[in-house]
């Protein structure tokens, strides 16, 4: 399980170096591809085989899955960590999630995401004041 916030910065060669915390469980390779709000996620590699599975289970003729795994597909890159933990973020995904050099990485659950940071701090700002109405619907019953 991913947890945590952690700052890296990109080198200048779009090489990202994963938090030490996560790198053992990510080790074996990762796919990283577009994720909502202009993030990018980061996946195990068996983690992006069991998403990738639910969305072939998917029936052609739905309209918005062929729609989300064409972009999901299309924009994902594999890729094995170098012995320090680098990965290098592709161009067109840098250009998506606005990476400049200061980041934010943060453990979700299943993935890793990759916010520019300003970005990451608009998006909590906007958020956290609703993170308390947000729970009871997605959390059942409550904590």
């Amino acid at each position: 399980m991913f947890l945590g916030t952690h700052t890296p910065r990109l080198d200048d060669k779009g090489r990202l170096i994963l938090p030490a915390k996560f790198r053992d469980e990510l080790a074996g390779g990762v796919v990283i591809t577009k994720g909502q709000d202009r993030c990018l996620y980061v996946f195990p590699t068996p983690e992006f085989q069991r998403i990738a599975e639910q969305l072939r289970a998917q029936p052609m003729t739905h309209k918005a899955a062929r729609a989300y795994s064409r972009v999901f597909f299309a924009s994902a890159h594999d890729e094995v960590p170098d012995k320090q933990g680098r990965v290098t973020i592709p161009a067109h995904l840098r250009e998506y999630a606005a990476l400049d050099r200061d980041l934010v990485v943060i453990g979700a659950h299943t993935r890793v995401e990759i916010w520019d940071k300003t970005a990451w701090e608009t998006y909590l700002s906007e958020s956290e004041d609703d993170f308390a109405d947000i729970e009871e619907g997605v959390l059942p019953g409550g904590l």
